[in-house]
């Protein structure tokens, strides 16, 4: 059995500044690990974001840990994200279109079937409506037809 191509493992404890106190320390590193279930929260449910949370963990880690900094820096799935916010300040495109569809098909359904009110569906639309328009607004990079979504490219 081959083992799939990795990206390189780097080392970026040279970012980590880590708070002279032990119990700063450890409030940090509780923070970030608080913050990095938030994000992979919310890389399943819609209305939670992702990336913020991702870039707190990250700003919690570099002040109380090399070893949890670098292990979120080089996570397979998480890292590229950070990673392209820090550089770009952007999202990934295929990111985006897998947020806007899951937002989509998230509020959709739960309008059409499980919110009996209208006014209660109107008020679910209009905050879906306006989580995807404050989302697209977000710079992307790497749109297949070569475009930015935004500004960012």
């Amino acid at each position: 059995m081959k083992r799939a191509k990795s990206r390189p493992h780097r080392d970026y404890s040279h970012e980590v500044r880590k708070h002279r106190f032990l119990w700063v320390r450890v409030a940090f590193a509780a923070l970030g690990t608080l913050f990095l279930l938030l994000g992979i929260v919310g890389i399943f449910v819609p209305i939670m974001p992702t990336t913020p949370f991702l870039l707190l963990a990250t700003a919690c880690y570099a002040r109380s840990s090399h070893r949890f900094y670098n292990w979120l820096m080089n996570h397979p799935a998480l890292g590229p994200l950070i990673v392209e916010w820090r550089t770009y300040r952007s999202i990934p495109w295929r990111v985006k279109l897998m947020a806007v569809v899951t937002m989509t098909l998230t509020f959709g359904s739960s309008i059409i079937f499980f919110i009996p009110k209208g006014w209660l569906q109107l008020a679910l639309a209009f905050f879906g409506l306006t989580m995807v328009i404050w989302l697209y607004r977000i710079p992307s990079r790497g749109r297949p037809d070569g475009h930015g979504s935004s500004h960012a490219e």
